[in-house]
C-alpha cells in the first residue's frame, strides 16, 4: 500500500483551500493559435506548462485532456509527461482525462500506465469508462486505491448519445433501475466508510439538466468526488451546478477549460479567470 494520503482526502483538502474548480488543459488548435503557439508537440507542451505555473494555488486541480497531446505522437505524449511532472512538483492535483476502459490484462496495463508509482504518465486520478461492465474496472480500482490515487467513472454525460445507454433500464416492473443509477451505486459501495470523501468518483455533466432525477441516480450517497464538466463555454453556470448537484454540492469538482484558457496566455489574466470561476462554483455549490 502507498504511504500517500488517499486521493479523496487530498482532493477534499484542495477544494477547501482553493475552491471546487478544476481547470482543463485542452490544447486544441484554436487555443494554440490564440496563444500564438504552434500546433505541434512544442506548442502543447508550452501551453500546458504555462497553465500549471499560472494556476498552482488558484484551482484545486488541473485536467489534461490526453487526446490533444496524443495527436502529436510520441513527442506529444512526452509533453504530457512533462506537464504531469510539473504539476506534481508544484503540488497541484492532476486528473488525466483519458476515459480508458477495457477488460482483463489490457485494463491492468492501463492501470499500470496511469495509476502506478513510477510511471511517467501516472496522474492523481484518471477518467474511466464502465460500459464494458463496472467490474471490468477492477484492475484500475485496485491500482488507484493501492497507490493513493482516484478514478472518475463516466456516469451521466452531456453528449446527445449518452442517454441511450445511461438512461436505459434493467430489471422488471417496479424493480427496474437505470444504468447510471447502477454505476453510482457501484461507486458508493467502493467508498463506504471513507472520510471526508472516497476516491472513486463519477463524471456527471453540469449540463445534463434533470437527468439525475430522471434516472434515479443518488449522487449524495456516492460519498466520492463528482467531476462536473461543462462549466463556462459549454453553457453551465451557477444555476445549473446548483440544480444538477442539489444535495451533493460539497463533493463536486466543477471543470472549465475554454472559459479559463481564453484569458491566456497572460499569466495574471489566467489566474484571475480561474479564481473567479472557482469563487462562482463555490458560491453555487456550497452557499
Amino acid at each position: 500500500m502507498s504511504a500517500r494520503e488517499p486521493f479523496g482526502a487530498r482532493l477534499a483538502a484542495a477544494m477547501d483551500d482553493a475552491g471546487p474548480m478544476c481547470a482543463g488543459i485542452d490544447p486544441h488548435p484554436g487555443v494554440l493559435a490564440d496563444w500564438g503557439l504552434p500546433d505541434d508537440a512544442t506548442g502543447v507542451r508550452e501551453l500546458g506548462l504555462r497553465v500549471v505555473e499560472a494556476l498552482t494555488g488558484a484551482v484545486a486541480a488541473v485536467k489534461p485532456q490526453a487526446a490533444f497531446f496524443e495527436r502529436h505522437g510520441s513527442a506529444g505524449v512526452a509533453a504530457l509527461e512533462e506537464v504531469l511532472a510539473a504539476s506534481h512538483a508544484a503540488g497541484l492535483l492532476t486528473v488525466l482525462d483519458a476515459k480508458r476502459g477495457d477488460i482483463g490484462s489490457t485494463m491492468a496495463a492501463y492501470a499500470d500506465a496511469y495509476l502506478r508509482d513510477g510511471s511517467p504518465l501516472a496522474a492523481d486520478a484518471l477518467t474511466v469508462s464502465p460500459y464494458l461492465g463496472f467490474g471490468a474496472l477492477d484492475p484500475a480500482v485496485t491500482a488507484a486505491l493501492e497507490s493513493g490515487r482516484g478514478l472518475f467513472v463516466l456516469c451521466l454525460t452531456s453528449n446527445p448519445e449518452g442517454p441511450s445507454v445511461q438512461h436505459a433500464r434493467r430489471g422488471a416492473g417496479a424493480s427496474t433501475v437505470t444504468v447510471a443509477a447502477q454505476i453510482a451505486a457501484a461507486a458508493a459501495r467502493l467508498n463506504e466508510g471513507a472520510a471526508p470523501l472516497g476516491s472513486i468518483g463519477l463524471v456527471v455533466g453540469a449540463t445534463v439538466g434533470d437527468a439525475v432525477r430522471a434516472t434515479g441516480t443518488d449522487l449524495a450517497d456516492v460519498n466520492g468526488p463528482l467531476l462536473a464538466p461543462g462549466v463556462g463555454a459549454q453553457g453551465a453556470g451557477a444555476r445549473e451546478l446548483a440544480t444538477v448537484f442539489a444535495g451533493a454540492g460539497r463533493a463536486v469538482l466543477a471543470t472549465s477549460s475554454r472559459a479559463i484558457l481564453a484569458a491566456g496566455p497572460d499569466r495574471e489574466a489566467l489566474r484571475a479567470a480561474a479564481r473567479e470561476a472557482s469563487a462562482q462554483a463555490r458560491a453555487a455549490l456550497r452557499g
